[in-house]
C-alpha cells in the first residue's frame, strides 16, 4: 500500500488525525499551490476562523454562498462551513467533487429537524406550502417547496399568495421574526440555533448601560426578547453592511463571533462588541462546529481531496427544485 492509499483510508476511517505532516509546512503558500494545481475554490463562512477567511476565495453568508457555488467554473468546491453547506453546493454541483474540511462539522439548527419527523408534521398539513431554511439537511429541503436564508426570508414568504398556507421551518425565531416583518401566519416547526439561542438578555443590557452609545445589532435566529432591543435586526451579510452605514461607533453584536473579523477589517475605526452568552466561562457565542475547520485541515482536504460529501442522485433532483426556487427568486 502507497502513503497516499495509506493516507487515504485513514482519512476515511478516522479524519485527519493520524496524518503526519512536516511540522514547518507553511499552510497558506501549499494551500495556494494546490488550489491552482487542482482548479479548486474555497469557499468559506463568516463564522470560520479569521485564517480560513482570509485565504478563501469567496466568503459570505448561506445566500451568497449557494449563489456562488451555482455559478462556479472551478473542478473541485471546498466548503469551509459546516455539513448541509458543502451538501448544498454538491446538490447545485453534481458532477464536481465537494470537499469538507471536517465531515463532522455539523449543524445544531439542521439536527432539530429530523427527516422522518419533518416528513409525518408535513403529513399532518397536506394544503401547506413548505419553506425551508437553507439550514437543513437534504432530506429537509427535498420535502420542501421553497428554500429560504436569512437575508431573503421575507422576500421568499412575500412572494407566496397572502392565502396559502404556509409551514417554516425549522427556525421558531427566524420563523416568528418574519411573523413580525410580514404579517402572516405561519405554521412554525420546533428548532433553533444553539449559538443564537445561547445569549443573556440581562448580560447584554448590562452591557448596553455601561455603553450607552452602543447600537445593538441582532441576527434573526436568536430570540425574541432579543430582537426587541436590537437597533437592526438582520442576516450575517446584512449585519456586515449595517454597521459599515450606520453613524454609530460602537455595537453590541448578537450572532455567532466569527462575523467580527470581516467587520473589523470593514471598520477598524469602529468598536465592536461580541454579546456575552449565559456561559460564564465565555463572554461570546462561538459555533462548535464551525470552528471545526482548520487551516491544517484544509490543507489536507485539497492535497488528498478528502473528505468529500455525496448526496444520493434522487434525492438531490428533488432537493435541488427549492433550492433553484430560491435562488430564482433572490435575483
Amino acid at each position: 500500500m502507497t502513503t497516499l492509499e495509506k493516507a487515504t483510508k485513514n482519512i476515511r476511517n478516522k479524519g485527519f488525525l493520524d496524518i503526519e505532516i512536516d511540522k514547518n509546512i507553511n499552510y497558506v503558500a501549499e494551500i495556494n499551490r494546490l488550489r491552482k494545481e487542482k482548479n479548486a475554490i474555497i469557499l468559506a463562512h463568516y463564522y470560520q476562523e479569521s485564517e480560513i477567511q482570509d485565504i478563501a476565495d469567496f466568503v459570505g453568508d448561506s445566500l451568497a454562498l449557494a449563489q456562488e457555488a451555482a455559478k462556479t467554473n472551478a473542478a473541485i468546491i471546498v466548503f469551509a462551513g459546516v455539513h448541509f453547506m458543502a451538501e448544498t453546493a454538491k446538490i447545485l454541483n453534481p458532477t464536481k467533487k465537494v470537499l469538507l474540511p471536517d465531515l463532522n462539522a455539523g449543524c445544531s439548527l439542521a439536527d432539530s429537524c429530523p427527516p422522518a419527523d419533518f416528513a409525518a408534521f408535513k403529513k399532518q398539513h397536506p394544503n401547506h406550502l413548505v419553506v425551508s431554511y437553507v439550514n437543513t439537511s437534504a432530506e429537509i429541503k427535498a420535502l420542501t417547496d421553497i428554500v429560504c436564508t436569512s437575508s431573503n426570508a421575507e422576500k421568499i414568504i412575500n412572494s407566496i399568495p397572502k392565502k396559502q398556507p404556509i409551514i417554516f421551518a425549522p427556525d421558531k425565531n427566524l420563523g416568528s421574526w418574519i411573523i413580525k416583518k410580514t404579517g402572516r401566519d405561519l405554521l412554525l416547526w420546533d428548532g433553533a440555533c444553539m449559538v443564537h439561542e445561547a445569549f443573556s438578555i440581562e448580560k447584554i443590557l448590562n452591557l448596553y448601560a455601561e455603553n450607552p452609545d452602543a447600537e445593538i445589532i441582532a441576527h434573526p435566529e436568536s430570540q425574541a426578547h432579543l430582537l426587541k432591543v436590537a437597533k437592526y435586526v438582520g442576516s450575517t451579510s446584512g449585519l456586515l453592511k449595517y454597521v459599515q452605514t450606520s453613524k454609530a461607533k460602537k455595537f453590541i453584536v448578537a450572532t455567532e463571533v466569527g462575523i467580527l473579523h470581516k467587520m473589523r477589517q470593514a471598520v477598524p475605526n469602529k468598536i465592536l462588541i461580541p454579546a456575552p452568552v449565559d456561559d460564564d466561562n465565555c463572554n461570546c457565542s462561538e459555533c462548535f462546529y464551525m470552528k471545526m475547520n482548520t487551516l491544517k485541515k484544509l490543507y489536507l482536504c485539497l492535497k488528498y481531496e478528502l473528505p468529500f460529501v455525496e448526496v444520493d442522485t434522487e434525492l438531490s433532483k428533488k432537493a435541488l427544485l427549492p433550492i433553484q426556487r430560491m435562488l430564482e427568486l433572490s435575483k
